[in-house]
């Protein structure tokens, strides 16, 4: 009598199919609140995001000790703005700070603020209560 062992085989690739299948499930499953968090994101409204910051920015080059660039912010709305700056400095010097940061300074409606002694590169970061910050990189 000869005993065959194609059941037992069958039994074995069925149980490895239906572990390999559960595993595969599990896998999608676990994804679901990720995607879901993903979706959300996504779908918020444009009117969470803070307004720009109502200044127009422009760079002079100029010489002396203000130089070689200078940053004119000039407020173009209807109120005083209280704005902050923090300047990245792209050429660091080992025994200086690597970063300015200018405390809030006023913007009364039409008129400037002119932050000097700015450099090619360097990369100035306006915030204000209320706006979405202006990030600058001096040309």
């Amino acid at each position: 009598m000869i005993i065959s062992n194609t059941s037992s085989t069958r039994s074995a690739l069925g149980r490895t199919a239906l572990l390999a299948l559960g595993c595969a499930f599990s896998l999608a499953l676990v994804q679901i609140p990720a995607v879901k968090a993903a979706d959300t994101a996504a779908l918020q409204p444009l009117a969470d995001k803070a307004p720009a910051l109502p200044l127009t920015a422009t760079f002079e080059k100029t010489a002396g000790e203000n130089g070689p660039y200078v940053l004119n912010l000039k407020n173009d709305s209807k109120d005083a703005i209280t704005a902050s700056a923090k300047i990245v400095l792209s050429v660091v010097v080992h025994n200086a700070a690597k970063e300015k940061n200018l405390p809030g300074h006023v913007i009364d409606p039409g008129t400037v603020w002119t932050i000097p002694g700015l450099a090619a590169g360097d990369k100035v970061t306006v915030t204000a209560d209320g706006f979405a910050p202006l990030e600058l990189t001096v040309p």
